[in-house]
């Protein structure tokens, strides 16, 4: 099965006249929609709204940004300093993004959002430059070839669609399940790649309960439809752990399938990831306390923290658990005068942190949005 082919089809004809079956039920904000051409939401396909997580001053990524309904809905959440990003490689959809990009501008008070054309799972090339280049050097004998894939090569590190660690937040709404299988460590690799440390992840996807059967991922129709290229539950979670990222979680599960085919249950949902940050691992005297409810917890590397612990941690880890998906579940202790010259923090994983050497520290519970202090 040609799955490119397969999902551009059917999303040039999305672009053209709604489609329903590529529909799944969302309750979007609907005060974003106001200023949104009605041909843009009626064109929309997707299974979640990720545009909920956007903050202010974010640099949005767009997987799969289709018509841009996303995208200009994000931007009226960024503020003056942000901006969105959307990528697709569909010519309608783009087309169809485009066409009221001046309109949209001029509603937002500025020109915030801008499409690229690219595959998400090669985030580092453009397809719109690969054009170009094919229109001035014709590839007709395996020495043009050849050198079309080298400059391929050289375009990806020195001319990136997406640069390195330029973006704070990548949202996607029901596009990953269509990438092949062969591709998907890479672009979720890419993911981390374009992300900046710290930055964050809002995924809206369809999962599966079992893993699907080959038979059905042959399907064309079943997979450019967003359901037999649907990651199994735990698959998805465990493909964004192996590229790195903490605090992977759902945070929104839909109770009831969205549809079941041969007893599998397809559901959305949105999953929630973080970028690890750059900090150094130096002391800092600095400790965290799990609140609970459950009488321990382990992170991503194993390192256990039992409920009530004032447990000792490096710089780099404090920033990390008092971040994002942690910080709720834990109070951040600060000590009262940070040392002069840290040193490198050696302390074995659950080393407990001494009450006087934070005590008359600042104590953050994480509450009203707050993470470290």
């Amino acid at each position: 099965m040609d799955v490119k082919a397969s999902v551009l089809e059917r999303y040039s004809g999305g672009a053209k006249e709604r489609e329903e079956s590529l529909c799944c039920p969302v309750d979007y904000d609907t005060s974003l929609l106001k200023i949104l051409p009605q041909e843009i939401i009626d064109k929309d396909y997707g299974c979640g709204d990720p545009s909920r997580y956007v903050q202010v001053g974010d640099i949005v990524l767009d997987l799969g940004s289709g018509g841009g309904k996303i995208c200009y809905m994000a931007a009226q959440l960024v503020g003056d300093e942000g901006k969105v990003i959307g990528v697709d490689m569909n010519d309608d959809m783009l087309e169809l993004a485009k066409r009221h990009q001046a309109d949209m501008a001029e509603k937002l008070g500025g020109d915030k959002v801008e499409f690229r054309k690219g595959h998400i799972q090669d985030l580092a090339l453009s397809l719109d430059s690969v054009e170009t280049f094919i229109k001035r050097n014709p590839i007709e004998t395996l020495d043009e070839l050849e050198d079309f894939e080298l400059w391929k090569r050289k375009e990806r590190v020195e001319n990136p669609m997406v640069e390195d660690e330029s973006v704070t937040l990548v949202v996607s709404n029901c596009v990953l399940n269509l990438v092949a299988n062969e591709d998907r460590t890479h672009m979720i690799n890419e993911i981390f790649r374009v992300l900046k440390p710290g930055g964050r992840v809002a995924i809206s996807d369809i999962v599966s309960d079992e893993l699907v059967p080959e038979h059905l991922q042959k399907d064309p129709h079943l997979w450019s439809g967003c359901i037999s290229g649907a990651f199994e539950e735990k698959e998805f979670i465990q493909a964004f752990l192996d590229a790195g990222f903490i605090g992977v979680a759902y945070d929104k599960w839909d109770g009831e399938p969205w549809q079941v085919v041969e007893d599998i249950e397809f559901r959305s949902v949105t999953l929630t990831a973080y970028k690890p940050v750059a900090t150094k691992a130096l002391d800092a005297g600095q400790a965290v306390i799990y609140k609970g409810p459950f009488k321990e917890v382990y992170d991503e590397y194993g390192r256990v923290y039992k409920r009530g612990d004032r447990v000792a941690v490096s710089e780099r880890f404090f920033d990390n658990i008092t971040q994002g998906a942690y910080k709720d579940h834990f109070i951040a202790v600060e000590p009262k005068d940070t040392p002069q010259e840290k040193q490198a923090f050696c302390a074995k994983p659950g080393t407990l942190r001494p009450v006087k050497e934070t005590k008359g520290g600042v104590h953050n519970s994480g509450e009203n949005g707050g993470g470290c202090c």
